[in-house]
């Protein structure tokens, strides 16, 4: 009997899976997944996993799940083609497999670098278990160990602040002007650049790296700026971002754009019983105009539900406020909403305090986002008010005698 096959066994896949038994589809389920690890947790790569001695595996479900649940999870396999004609997929060992309905969950992978000696040994990116484990033995290394991590990003900062846990040199090399330049505001980068700057993170913004230099072996020992200058290392983590892994999409002709594959409000695509959800989907994020590809697990958990919904016509879940998570230090950062259409930053807190957020309203003071540094009462109020729409008074935001329930100034939009 077909059912559903859910290509890719990351956090999207797993959750739509779930989802799908809880709320009554009684039919197969097949997750095909190209590791041979059960699914585990991503977002400790960066992180826990780097200062664990134990290096030890977070599981997103037990073994015990699958069988309990009667999913067939196909570990260490690769799907090779999609045909939507048949409701079929091929996998790369021969096997066929039909759908009724079929969940891309593919993810995405790390952009290369395609500048010499960017093959070298020891130069590596963060994707997986293996590659965290690879880079904790680095780091482990010690003092008088020199790691060089291309790209001022979150993975990058955060593993920079792994590292100098482990008293290891470390330099960010970033391209653009400054530190999560796509991603944050210049208020947090600029908080954020000086957090590290003042733990040991030597931080080079504008730098524009050329190659990767050889050493022995065929191993990196040094990078080469644009500049002339040459810095020195015993491995280097390249994090310059990701790309959708829509090639199976594609080249089944369902429509993708230069961001991933196009769905709807539901995770549907443009190809009948085909749905997308996760980091591979180019999807709308009311009430912001616009596409977006959110790298993030709420998102993912968020489309997982819009999917099941629609496979069994059931009535689609209210849209989230999308939103994000970082940990650096002793430092917890949380992200509600985009920064797109907002014309105002304003700070309530002291940065030098290392306890603020930053709150960025339209013209028409609703808040499209706030960004907060060890703030959860912020986090949780601007989360709300963005997504209840409510007007607010930037100096009521800026005036912490003001409880944040008497913040909003009046009614919401368009009621």
């Amino acid at each position: 009997m077909a059912g559903a096959v859910i290509i890719g066994a990351g956090h999207a896949g797993i959750t739509a899976a779930a989802l799908l038994r809880q709320r009554g589809f009684d039919d197969p389920i097949t997750i095909i997944g190209d590791s041979e690890h059960l699914p585990y947790h991503r977002p400790p790569l960066s992180k826990a996993y780097l200062s664990d001695p134990d290096g030890a595996m977070d599981p997103l479900r037990p073994s015990e799940f699958y069988r309990s649940e009667g999913i067939d999870l196909v570990r260490g396999q690769q799907v090779s083609s999609i045909h939507p004609d048949r409701k079929m997929v091929r996998l790369d060992n021969g096997a066929t497999l039909e759908y009724s309905s079929l969940i891309l969950a593919t993810g995405a992978r790390p952009r290369d670098l395609t500048i010499t000696g960017s093959q070298l040994r020891g130069v590596t990116s963060l994707h997986n278990y293996e590659d965290s484990l690879a880079l904790r033995d680095l780091l482990g290394a010690g003092p008088g160990t020199k790691v060089a991590i291309v790209g001022a990003g979150y993975v990058g900062l955060e593993v920079a602040a792994a590292g100098l846990k482990h008293g290891v040199d470390i330099i960010v090399v970033e391209r653009a002007d400054r530190a999560l330049g796509r991603v944050a505001s210049p208020d947090l980068s600029a908080w954020l650049s000086g957090y590290h700057r003042a733990r040991g993170t030597r931080l080079l913004t504008s730098a524009d790296l050329q190659e990767f230099l050889p050493g022995e072996a065929g191993a990196v020992r040094a990078l080469r700026l644009a500049d002339g200058t040459v810095i020195d290392c015993d491995g280097a983590l390249v994090g310059v971002g990701v790309l959708p892994c829509d090639e199976l999409a594609r080249a089944a002709g369902i429509d993708c754009d230069s961001t991933g594959v196009v769905v709807d409000a539901h995770a549907r695509t443009s190809t009948s019983a085909v749905y997308a959800i996760g980091d591979v989907t180019s999807r709308p994020v009311p009430p912001y105009p616009g596409r977006f590809r959110l790298e993030s697990i709420p998102s993912a958990t968020e489309q997982a539900g819009q999917a099941v919904a629609a496979i069994l016509g059931l009535d689609a879940p209210k849209p989230e406020v999308p939103w994000f998570w970082s940990d650096q230090f002793d430092v917890k950062i949380k992200i509600a909403g985009l920064l797109v259409g907002a014309t105002t930053a304003v700070v309530r807190g002291n940065p030098a305090d290392d306890r603020f957020a930053v709150f960025h309203l339209a013209d028409d003071d609703t808040v499209r986002a706030v960004e907060t540094v060890n703030s959860a009462p912020e986090f949780m109020a601007g989360k709300r008010w963005i997504a209840d729409g409510v007007r607010v008074d930037p100096r009521r935001i800026q005036d912490q005698s003001i409880a944040l329930r008497e913040v909003p100034s009046g009614t919401p939009v368009g009621s």
